[in-house]
């Protein structure tokens, strides 16, 4: 199994990590022998560094660093919020055509991960914006209420970075992300693996753009979804929303004057 890498330079690499792919060895599955930082290493034939992660079950666009170095300063950079972030989901319902959630989230540990966290840690500020780019009602009665089901293809940026926020953030809007065997509803989840054969969640990292950590030059970086995740925009109808959104990736240039580059 290989990685695909989106950019290099001497001191990053970027990739498009598969759904289902871990990005290091973690006691969450301790039988699992592929990882997107092992995967990365091989391809570039040296040692990579996590700058961020993403969920296991989140495709998209990972960047690591090539020494310990640029890892801390890249570290920096998340941690400052001066990254924009890009994702695309498909979600449940009609999604307001744009918005900005400002709900904080609870810290919830994993009996595993979290074991040394502290239980008392009080909600952090978790904020996320929206743009609706395409809607679809399907003649389908996937809960009782409804004699169709609707949902929305959706551009998501967080602006803050909480374990699951994108996630939760959706569920929390009533609007959970399709895939979503944790925050999601599982009729509409059960409905996906039976009528398109899609069982992954519908959450891709489309984007990245920030200063890079050593040449201090913008840098905005793109892995495009899967193909499954295609296929089935286009069985939706999406097939030019979804392209829109990969050219706006491509010709609107790099935001200068964003808060993140400020």
């Amino acid at each position: 199994m290989s990685i695909g890498i989106v950019y290099q330079d001497d001191w990053l690499v970027a990739v498009n990590k598969a759904p289902g792919l871990l990005v290091h060895r973690s006691w969450l599955d301790r039988h699992e022998t592929r990882f997107a930082l092992q995967l990365t290493r091989d391809a570039v034939g040296g040692h990579v560094y996590a700058a961020h992660r993403l969920d296991r079950p989140t495709s998209g666009l990972l960047l690591f660093a090539k020494s310990p170095e640029v890892a801390r300063s890249l570290a920096e950079i998340f941690a400052e919020r001066r990254v924009e972030k890009t994702y695309l989901a498909l979600v449940r319902g009609y999604l307001p055509e744009q918005g900005r959630l400002d709900y904080p989230l609870a810290h919830r540990l994993d009996d595993i991960a979290d074991a040394l966290a502290d239980p008392d840690k009080p909600a952090q500020e978790a904020v996320t914006r929206w743009h609706s780019l395409a809607r679809v009602e399907l003649p389908f009665a996937v809960s009782k209420q409804h004699a169709t089901s609707r949902y929305s293809l959706a551009r998501l940026h967080p602006e803050t970075g909480r374990k699951h926020q994108l996630r939760r953030h959706l569920a929390h809007l009533r609007h959970p992300i399709v895939g979503d065997t944790t925050h999601g509803d599982g009729r509409h989840n059960r409905f996906f693996r039976e009528r398109f054969g899609c069982g992954r969640l519908l959450l891709h990292a489309l984007g990245l753009e920030l200063r890079h950590p050593v040449t201090a030059a913008p840098l905005r970086l793109s892995a495009a979804p899967d193909h499954d995740f295609t296929a089935l925009c286009d069985e939706l109808g999406w097939r030019n929303a979804l392209a829109g959104a990969l050219a706006d990736r491509v010709e609107s240039g790099f935001s200068t004057d964003h808060r993140a580059f400020a």
